[in-house]
């Protein structure tokens, strides 16, 4: 299977699928500066559509470094022994990665799992994704809390940019009840998130509140007896946590 990023890629499709949030921050800033200028007594004024192009500048070049110049898609931080048997990838409608964990584990089955829900998952911007990016054929819609894989069968993990969509959190605590069912002893849960921190709150304003805390993060994984194995920090903007199932909960 070829899966090959292009030039851009990454930090175009966030311009295409947000596009929404630059045209109106343009918007604010023209018409501030059309202010500015009938109040010449508020040059202050001024300092709104300055702060405006900066964030909006800020968040693209985060967003062209963790998308297209990071090691993130070569998938070099995740394990291989190359006798896993089942590799498991959960989108929430917008799947950059299946072909390149089918590149990866080339002699294990990979099962692509959707959990987008329209009623629940209300993002203008995966609305957008799918279209943009239609799923593959072989990926089988399930609900959050209810995966179609058999228990402790699956050999590795992937939810990658896509677990923060589960807005509500007892579906999120049930999601990850799901994942300790269906994960090996001793196999691997790779979850790649943005944080709620400061990093990103310099890339991404107001924005980083779409995002989950990483104490939020490991009350999850404790209440489904799971536990952090690892943390890799690829760039300063996203974690990818390794948990799996922990053998003594109590």
């Amino acid at each position: 299977m070829e899966a090959i990023r292009k030039p851009f890629q990454g930090v175009l499709n966030i311009i295409r699928f947000n596009w929404h949030f630059y045209v109106f921050s343009v918007a604010m800033m023209i018409l501030t500066i059309i202010a500015a200028g009938y109040f010449k007594e508020l040059p202050i004024l001024y300092i709104i559509p300055v702060l405006s192009f900066a964030v909006s500048v800020t968040s693209l070049l985060v967003s062209f470094y963790i998308y297209d110049l990071s090691d993130l898609y070569s998938l070099n931080w995740a394990n291989s022994t190359k006798a896993e048997h089942l590799i498991v990838n959960i989108h929430a409608g917008f799947d950059e990665t299946s072909l390149l964990l089918g590149n990866k584990y080339k002699n294990a089955e990979l099962r692509i799992i959707d959990f987008y829900n329209p009623q629940k998952h209300t993002e203008l911007s995966i609305k957008r994704a799918r279209k943009a990016y239609p799923v593959l054929p072989q990926t089988v819609w399930a609900e959050a809390g209810r995966l179609p894989v058999e228990d402790a069968s699956a050999d590795k993990i992937f939810i990658i940019f896509s677990a923060h969509e589960i807005r509500n959190r007892a579906e999120r605590a049930d999601f990850m009840k799901e994942l300790a069912r269906i994960i090996k002893p001793g196999g691997e849960i790779y979850l790649t998130e943005h944080l709620r921190d400061t990093a990103n709150f310099i890339a991404y304003n107001i924005g980083f509140l779409h995002f989950y805390s990483k104490r939020s993060w490991l009350q999850l994984f404790s209440q489904a007896d799971l536990k952090l194995t690892q943390e890799i920090k690829l760039t300063p903007f996203i974690s990818t946590f390794i948990i799996s199932k922990d053998d003594n909960p109590f």
